[in-house]
């Protein structure tokens, strides 16, 4: 991968070499810098081929990656967040309300990291308390009571585990919030589009499809995590990434997901509108599916789609 870069900073510098000479001297160099951005980009698709579970954890992590809220407000349209779990606080690592999808109502619900150091402290960084799980909880509740599909995007390292999210009771939040989805009578799409981290993100993923970005990641845990348990070493993180099996292409092969969304090179900040028509297209298609076939049937799917996780 050092030499694909070297190779890429090469020709970027060749490139800027030319332009300048084309400034000076008043000639056209379009077709020389057209033939060599076509080798930057093979390069750089060969390259995002050979990445590494590794290296995609950190394209997971990014500070620039697109979060929910972008998803949400380029995808759907006229969307109004509600607030509060009606029990004791709003909790803003997790985002919720309804909005418009080809015209029709949706409950949307997401995990939403900062974009800066003080946005993401405010954000609890997309590690949601108790409140958040139950304030997602009654967004689908409302939305099965409407009849309105559900669409959740996934987005996070873990549930907080500080004292007070325990002492509110954190694991029977997100317990319930599995037992409820497993039984909610309206169609629901889960997308990973970042950190997909253990049960907190799985409370917002048992849903009738789970898509993800090719550069997301969804696991039992952090590597940093399966490391320390594994080999009391944290610092082991990027060997357990190679053997948590954590990446969209190795869970697509698995069929714990569905769908895999790919990725512009570099990762979805390189070029979002690319994921976004995806991402509404496939809604499109999701919808006209899930809303064609009665409740029964719809239940027994997902009932099936997760029974068999233990049996292949």
């Amino acid at each position: 991968m050092l030499e694909n870069q070297s190779a890429i900073t090469q020709l970027e510098e060749r490139i800027s070499a030319l332009n300048e000479t084309a400034t000076k001297e008043n000639i056209s160099v379009d077709q020389e810098v057209k033939q060599l951005k076509k080798n930057i980009n093979a390069i750089k698709e060969n390259k995002s081929q050979e990445l590494s579970p590794w290296d995609r954890v950190k394209l997971a992590r990014m500070a620039s990656r697109i979060t929910s809220l972008d998803y949400i407000n380029n995808v759907f349209d006229d969307f109004m967040e509600f607030h509060g779990d009606r029990l004791y606080k709003d909790d803003l690592s997790i985002i919720g309300g309804i909005g418009l999808f080809q015209g029709k109502p949706v409950t949307i619900i997401g995990q939403q990291k900062g974009k800066s150091t003080s946005d993401n402290i405010r954000r609890n960084f997309g590690m949601p308390n108790p409140e958040g799980y139950r304030k997602a909880l009654r967004l689908m509740k409302q939305a099965e009571k409407f009849n309105r599909p559900i669409i959740n995007f996934v987005d996070t390292p873990g549930a907080y585990c500080g004292l007070g999210a325990e002492e509110r009771g954190q694991g029977e939040a997100i317990a319930r919030n599995l037992f409820e989805m497993a039984g909610l009578k309206v169609p629901m799409l889960s997308i990973i589009i970042g950190e997909g981290g253990s049960g907190g993100a799985l409370a917002l993923a048992v849903a009738d499809e789970v898509w993800m970005l090719e550069n997301s990641i969804y696991s039992i845990l952090s590597p940093e995590g399966f490391a320390s348990i594994l080999w009391k070493d944290s610092s082991r993180a990027k060997e357990a990434a190679e053997v948590m099996k954590i990446t969209a292409n190795e869970l697509k092969q698995l069929k714990i997901v569905d769908r895999i969304i790919k990725e512009p090179i570099g990762g979805v900040q390189e070029n979002p509108n690319m994921v976004y028509k995806e991402i509404y297209d496939g809604i499109g298609k999701f919808l006209d599916k899930g809303l064609a076939i009665n409740n029964e049937e719809m239940l027994n799917n997902r009932y099936e789609r997760y029974r068999k996780f233990g049996l292949e």
